[in-house]
């Protein structure tokens, strides 16, 4: 059994060591998983409407586009704030109000959801517009990357507004694709992703 084994190991490392030379040489081994997701995609998709399709997937790449957003800002938001305030920085930093409706909606998650997504990061659980809330309420500390409160405010309150038409499936023109586009552009350019 033994010797079975050790064969076996040997010729998948064999396996996988040719398998890399040939994906070098610009071959292609093992399943495409982007072939696999687009494949399932186009079977979801397949029940309804061309119409409504066509403008899902400009909506999901919006829909992306924010999800990494708002991601990269709660992990710019607790990256700085532990560094800066220790391993201990949401009870010192966060202020009262924004921690208790931030965590009341954990709670409720944690006690009555029976989806099974992270329930653990606090800061997961955050309006959108609490975010912008904890960098202002702690401005010392993002003051040298964001230009000013009313430039953050401003692309926060409108990027809110186009996140949550997103959120609740409504279509936006290509105008406001635009609007996003151009404020996140500004927020990489001076804050970075």
């Amino acid at each position: 059994m033994t010797s079975q084994l050790t064969d076996w190991l040997f010729r998948a490392m064999m396996f996988e060591a040719d398998a890399e030379r040939f994906r070098g040489a610009g071959l292609r081994v093992g399943a495409n998983t982007d072939e696999a997701e687009t494949q399932l995609l186009e079977e979801a998709l397949a029940p309804f409407p061309l119409r409504l399709r066509n403008e899902s997937l400009r909506m999901a790449r919006l829909y992306s586009t924010i999800y990494c957003f708002e991601s990269s800002v709660r992990q710019l938001i607790q990256e700085k704030l532990e560094e800066n305030h220790g391993a201990d920085w949401w009870e010192k930093t966060v202020p009262n109000k924004v921690k208790t409706q931030i965590e009341e909606r954990q709670q409720k998650a944690v006690e009555n959801s029976w989806l099974e997504g992270d329930k653990g990061n606090k800061l997961s659980f955050s309006q959108f517009g609490h975010l912008a809330d904890i960098i202002i309420a702690r401005w010392d500390d993002f003051s040298d990357q964001i230009p000013s409160q009313h430039w953050l405010k401003q692309r926060f309150d409108e990027l809110e507004q186009a996140r949550n038409f997103i959120a609740h499936n409504r279509f936006l023109l290509p105008s406001e694709f635009r609007r996003i586009e151009l404020y996140l552009a500004d927020w990489d350019r001076q804050i970075g992703f």
